[in-house]
């Protein structure tokens, strides 16, 4: 067995999903097989795994997927069905539906989002009890009802017509942009929630489309995906690399490619609405007026239940402590009351540099505190040295007699121990600030 795996995979033999198992080793997504659904419920009761991979020629696989989730129940188990059979299954089933294996640079990002999102609705069910524990329920946004909206760019040729009709007849509503120059007045214009683009013979104006939305904060999350126009050689890890969610290769039917189309939509919107929740936490009377983070008592309390929820769902949980660092510019700043001014707009600054599913607080006036779901201590470390370094770039007004001023943080971090008490796993994380 794999050593760490992350992923299950539920297969009657290697025939259909073997090579995508050896891709996905080799990008470090450790894979473990089951024969049967038997056996899968018997390796997700042993190994904490994140996500499955399923054979849909199994004769008991639709059955074995409400099997499976209900194993790891409350954790979030998120699935990819790959097989002929998986398109007559019903819609939403599984989170994704394919009649043949991806390129295994296209299956870890895809499965890279699938996860990211159910730890983040994990942490929406947290923080809505957490809320309503403290009296005041947590608003929670509902995905947009409206058909989606899907931008069509590239010219207007016989099969990517045919693709803007199949996404119409599934009650898309397709806006089409014959030029990359048009595609960005769109995107700027109006919400989409997928970019199709049609791949021409050098595949320039599509990268520059996906490239562009990927430099862009607002766009970064709608998936774009790349319709190719021919057969002709192409290197689909680098496309994954350039920000493409999907790669619709030239003989894939238009219903499939449609079908991938609305699911990567559909999820789009689902995460939008989980982030608005999320976010809403801000705007409560229980958070710290100044930053919109969370205060010590409702850390305190919230923190409490992530590291049952952690315990429970089997996910390992770290928490960072940054502290601004005591330089001679920060002396003489927090001396003229500049710091002061400084710090609610440094609080804010890692309200939003944070992924969805953390949860940031402000301990004390120069102190902020970070709880990291599904995240060991080394990458926990990563993030926060990554928040502090773009807030180190930032230069903060010190008056007209003197030059601007860095805030600069002491980073800590603790991973949650199995018995460990959330005070004492944040009292680690305090200790560690200066060890390195």
């Amino acid at each position: 067995m794999a050593s760490d795996p992350r992923i299950l995979v539920v297969a009657p033999d290697d025939g259909v999903i073997g090579p995508l198992c050896q891709g996905l080793d080799a990008l470090g997504w450790r894979t473990v097989t089951a024969r049967s659904v038997a056996g899968a419920v018997q390796v997700l009761i042993d190994w904490p795994l994140e996500a499955v991979i399923l054979d849909s020629r199994l004769s008991d696989a639709q059955a074995g997927v409400e099997a499976m989730r209900q194993t790891v129940t409350p954790r979030r188990l998120p699935m990819l069905a790959i097989g002929s059979e998986a398109a007559d299954w019903e819609a939403g089933l599984v989170e994704i539906a394919m009649s043949a294996p991806p390129h295994a640079a296209q299956a870890a990002l895809r499965l890279e989002h699938l996860v990211r999102a159910a730890i983040a609705e994990e942490e929406v069910s947290l923080r809505e009890a957490t809320f309503a524990a403290q009296g005041e329920p947590l608003p929670v946004a509902d995905p947009d009802p409206s058909p989606l909206r899907v931008l069509a760019a590239g010219k207007p040729e016989r099969r990517f017509l045919a693709l803007s009709n199949a996404l119409a007849a599934r009650d898309c509503e397709v806006v089409a942009a014959p030029t990359p120059y048009t595609a960005f007045d769109y995107l700027h214009e109006r919400p989409f929630d997928a970019a199709v683009l049609w791949g021409a013979e050098d595949h320039a104006p599509a990268l520059s489309i996906a490239s562009g939305m990927k430099r862009n904060t607002r766009l970064y999350h709608v998936p774009a995906v790349l319709y190719l126009r021919g057969s002709a050689e192409i290197n689909l890890a680098e496309l994954y690399s350039r920000g493409f969610a999907d790669v619709a290769a030239a003989d894939t039917p238009e219903e499939e490619t449609a079908e991938r189309i609305v699911a990567l939509g559909r999820a789009h919107r689902r995460h939008v609405a989980i982030r608005r929740t999320l976010e809403g936490a801000r705007a409560s009377g229980l958070t710290d007026p100044a930053t919109g983070l969370f205060t010590p008592q409702l850390f305190a309390a919230h923190l409490a239940r992530v590291v049952e929820g952690a315990r429970l769902r089997r996910r390992p949980l770290s928490v960072a402590v940054l502290r601004v660092a005591a330089t001679e510019a920060i002396a003489a700043a927090r001396a003229g009351g500049w710091l002061d001014r400084a710090l609610p707009q440094v609080g804010a600054m890692v309200s939003r540099l944070i992924r969805t599913e953390d949860t940031a607080a402000r301990l004390a006036p120069d102190v902020f505190a970070l709880a990291l779901p599904a995240t060991r201590g080394p990458a926990a470390r990563i993030a926060a040295d990554r928040i502090a370094a773009v807030i180190g770039c930032t230069a903060f007004d010190a008056g007209p007699e003197h030059p601007p001023f860095v805030v600069e943080f002491e980073v800590g971090v603790s991973e949650i121990g199995p018995e460990e008490s959330p005070a004492a796993a944040l009292e680690r994380a305090r200790a560690d600030i200066g060890r390195r």
